[in-house]
């Protein structure tokens, strides 16, 4: 019989809810289904350069399939970016840690960073399995990532509940969601929650076309609205906040009292949705049959209702970006709802 495989698993950049899921679905996959050893990697990358590591065992799993966070940490190592830290190697770090473990396999549950730099451990000879995460839902090659739906229902019922202060005081309120450079969030959330204007990072926005249709809507005897602002939007000052910006310049543009909030880190926080949960299992479960296959150098992705991989190759340096013309976009606009142009 051939020696059961060991296998390292680590979780790196930002938190977000269901990693402990995903930890889980490798684990008890792995060590149930096929009898390996799993090895947790403390704070991702960072635990392999200087070797923290532990024993996985399955009681370990048990329990943390709705906490939010993980159980192994996480930082935002970059191990191929130059730095002056102790003026290490620190690929060669990995690698030898890597070896020193006797893995037959690495899985490394993370964002575009974390997928970009499994790509590279794959260069340099190691065995490696991606699963993608992040709220954002923005790797390239999956339609989506788990930790966007948790998120989604967060930022949902935040502005949700923006609409009574917003009513009550007759003024206009916006809210800031989180993304990066990607829309994803701020456009679900913003037709869910029933936003009046939705700002893109992918779309370009005219303040004037966005103060033209607020007052219209005043004028309307509408007595509020609800401005859904993504944080990565172009704006003049680096340092400014995306909800700071679009406030101040309505408020100048229009008269009208308006009040910014930005949710911030809540939006990565808590009890993984329902989703999120089957998501992450899925992908877990999927990531260890495919080590028990010995097929390396790919990321999990899902492709409609099915799981699937792609090469690690492939998503590197690539964001998935809200396209201009998409279905959501199109319907919103039926809607009336405004994305600050002349759509």
């Amino acid at each position: 019989m051939a020696k059961p495989k060991k296998i390292g698993i680590l979780t790196a950049g930002g938190d977000c809810p269901g990693l402990n899921a995903a930890i889980r679905g490798v684990g008890k996959t792995a060590i149930v289904k096929y009898g390996m050893e799993v090895i947790g990697i403390s704070s991702g990358f960072l635990g392999l350069i200087d070797k923290h590591y532990f024993s996985l065992e399955e009681h370990m799993l048990s329990g943390i399939l709705t906490d939010g966070g993980t159980i192994l940490g996480t930082s935002r190592e970059k191990p191929f970016k130059k730095s002056k830290r102790h003026n290490i190697d620190k690929p060669g770090r990995i690698v030898e840690t890597y070896n020193e473990l006797g893995l037959d396999c690495l899985v490394c549950i993370g964002g575009n960073g974390t997928q970009k730099t499994a790509a590279k451990l794959v260069n340099e000879g190691l065995n490696i399995i991606g699963i993608p995460k992040t709220i954002d839902n923005d790797v390239w090659g999956t339609d989506q990532t788990f930790g966007f739906d948790s998120a989604l229902w967060i930022a949902t019922e935040s502005i949700d509940r923006l609409h009574s202060t917003a009513n009550s005081h007759k003024r206009i309120m916006v809210i800031e969601i989180m993304g990066h450079h990607a829309g994803w969030l701020a456009l679900y959330s913003g037709i869910a929650g029933g936003g009046d204007v939705i700002l893109l990072p992918e779309l370009d926005y005219d303040m004037d076309v966005v103060n033209d249709y607020l007052l219209t809507r005043a004028r309307n005897k509408k007595p509020y609205s609800i401005v859904v602002v993504a944080e990565g939007i172009a704006k003049p000052h680096k340092d400014q906040s995306a909800a700071s910006f679009i406030a101040n310049r309505i408020e100048e543009g229009t008269g009208i009292e308006t009040r910014k909030t930005i949710l911030g880190y809540i939006q990565r926080g808590g009890s993984p949705s329902p989703m999120d949960r089957i998501l992450a299992t899925r992908f877990g479960a999927y990531a260890v049959d495919m080590i028990a296959q010995e097929d390396y150098g790919k990321m999990v992705i899902k492709k409609g209702e099915k799981i699937k991989d792609i090469l690690l190759s492939d998503v590197g340096s690539k964001l998935r970006l809200v396209p201009e013309d998409h279905k959501l976009i199109k319907k919103a606009v039926g809607l009336d709802i405004c994305f600050g142009n002349r759509y």
